[in-house]
């Protein structure tokens, strides 16, 4: 597996692979599914968008690297990671957050925050802590699932210097 920037002509996995989590309910808090436009430009705007190729050469997952605020908070940067349903278990993600973490220190950030980790998303947490991520507390009913109810979540840093 090889983790690199993405390509124009990556898009439609990049996109299927997003949209599957986003209809998933249970991690992303975004709602609308993206299409060939509006994932084109989405993937754009990122600081950086990191895909993970297997040896087919097919797109397995990926991250999107941006910064979490702007001015005197713009050194801390936040990114999302997504691993196709059909490759979890295969250690994608740690690639994944790994690369990010080196990416981050790349385009100037010195600290990677996640906002909005669902408590339950113990697969995420339990690498995020493995790798050396700290939560900071946990923020109760911060994420309506799919279904309606809501569950906690558990905002987490590194630092990346």
């Amino acid at each position: 597996m090889k983790i690199r920037p993405y390509e124009e002509r990556d898009l439609p996995a990049m996109i299927s692979i997003w949209n599957e989590i986003v209809k998933e309910g249970i991690a992303f808090p975004q709602e609308d599914l993206l299409t060939l436009d509006t994932g084109s430009q989405f993937f754009a705007a990122q600081s950086y968008t990191g895909v993970a190729e297997d040896d087919d050469f097919s797109i397995v997952g990926l991250y999107i690297l941006h910064p979490n605020n702007i001015g005197r908070c713009g050194h801390i940067c936040n990114a999302s990671y997504a691993v196709s349903s059909y490759c979890r278990g295969k250690h994608i993600g740690e690639a994944l957050v790994k690369d990010c973490i080196v990416r981050a220190k790349e385009n100037g950030f010195s600290i990677l925050q996640f906002n909005a980790v669902v408590e339950t998303n113990t697969h995420a947490r339990h690498l995020y802590e493995r790798l050396g991520f700290k939560q900071l507390g946990t923020i109760p009913k911060g994420f309506r699932m799919k279904d309606g109810h809501f569950e906690n979540i558990c905002p987490y840093f590194i630092s990346c210097e």
